[in-house]
């Protein structure tokens, strides 16, 4: 009887394993840009890391994160770092994102998830939503939500991640 406990623990222990190591990968999607053309992931991922940016434009934390995210991006662009802004405003409000991106001027990609589909996929149900993914596709870290000073982490993770 106890060795029969000890094979189930066994099994147990390795499925559990199994799933937790088994990190969330982004699939190569295909979304419109603000000028209307068609792009997908695997042509803007950046050479080692890429920043995913999910947010809305009447999302006000969203909208403090852009700028600081900029910045990170600028500061290790050279270095291999993309970062990749996805827009979930629905049809009724898609209209204020391109004004709205202009007036961040935002030095990196604004593509619209018009239909959530990405972000569905990818498991994004908080506002705004960052994710950073390795140059496997590979989602290596989740940070969800913004208050001042989360630049600072951000970028410690870029930082350790990129080299």
């Amino acid at each position: 009887m106890i060795k029969h406990h000890r094979i189930i623990l066994f099994f147990v222990l390795v499925i559990g394993f199994t799933f937790q190591s088994s990190a969330q990968k982004v699939f190569n999607f295909s979304l419109e840009n603000l000028e209307g053309d068609w792009v997908e992931f695997e042509e803007l991922q950046g050479d080692k890391l890429t920043i995913i940016d999910f947010w809305a434009s009447w999302c006000k934390p969203c909208l403090k994160s852009m700028p600081k995210i900029d910045e990170i991006y600028n500061n290790y662009k050279d270095q291999g770092l993309n970062v990749i802004s996805i827009n979930t405003d629905g049809p009724r409000s898609i209209s204020k994102v391109l004004p709205l991106s202009q007036t961040l001027n935002l030095s990196y990609p604004v593509l619209s998830d018009i239909n959530n589909e990405v972000s569905n996929e990818l498991n994004v149900s908080a506002l705004p939503t960052l994710l950073l993914v390795d140059q496997s596709g590979e989602i290596i870290w989740r940070h969800e939500g913004w208050s001042t000073g989360n630049e600072k982490e951000i970028e410690a993770y870029v930082k350790k991640n990129i080299q």
